[in-house]
């Protein structure tokens, strides 16, 4: 069994600053009928190759990487989601002071809403979140804590996450890391089934180059390097 890690005091401080910006409609994206006012948003339709796997073996590690991208993803996505609400009410906020006040508002709420569910994420999905604020974001928590809190406060919550093998520096690489490539393919492969509601990243992905790129990608013995060197 995994270690149980407690992420919320490094998330709760970064849900409060994130930023996420609204998806712009292209004109692809519009259905339009000629000698008439009428302009329909279409939804765009993606249709990916079923996933092979090589054994039951790879199977069995990628759908149990699947549920921990599944649990993780969530949160980030209300980091970007939620709190960019938040950074608008900030702007008409002139006095540091009254902001310093409302941001320990917003943290008092997040933390009687995430609270509970934050202390049950494993490492795993630990690690994964903090992957996933870098995607949605653009900035890892490290970053975001001591753009916000102080630079001492980011050095400590680092140093303690160094307990579980985490680090707060990470960034998201799926061009990169083999095992980001696999977490944007779950996430990919989540949106156009509807188990995940779709937001788009802070940082550029280009998915279907990326499918190119891992065509050969062997999960087992990525998983298997992750778990021998992070969960034994």
């Amino acid at each position: 069994m995994e270690k149980k890690i407690l992420v919320l005091l490094f998330l709760l401080p970064i849900l409060l600053f994130s930023q996420n910006p609204k998806k712009k409609q292209s004109l692809e994206e519009l259905y339009i009928i000629k000698n008439d006012s009428l302009t329909i948003p279409l939804d765009e339709v993606i249709v990916l190759d079923k996933r092979e796997f090589s054994s039951d073996t790879e199977r069995r590690y990628y759908y149990w990487y699947y549920k921990k991208v599944q649990k993780a993803y969530p949160f980030a996505r209300i980091a970007s989601d939620t709190l960019v609400e938040i950074n608008k009410e900030l702007e008409g906020i002139k006095s540091k002071r009254k902001r310093k006040k409302k941001v320990k508002e917003i943290q008092d709420f997040m933390e009687g809403e995430f609270a509970g569910q934050l202390k049950k994420l494993t490492r795993t999905e630990g690690r994964i979140l903090i992957k996933l604020i870098y995607r949605q974001t653009g900035e890892t928590m490290y970053d975001l804590i001591k753009e916000y809190r102080s630079g001492w406060k980011a050095f400590w919550y680092n140093s303690s996450a160094k307990m579980f093998r985490l680090s707060l520096k990470k960034e998201y690489k799926p061009k990169e890391e083999a095992l980001d490539f696999i977490v944007e393919d779950i996430l990919q492969r989540s949106f156009i089934s509807g188990t995940l509601d779709k937001r788009e990243p802070k940082i550029p992905i280009d998915y279907y180059q990326l499918l190119n790129q891992y065509q050969d990608i062997d999960i087992e013995h990525e998983l298997t390097i992750y778990i021998d060197k992070y969960l034994k």
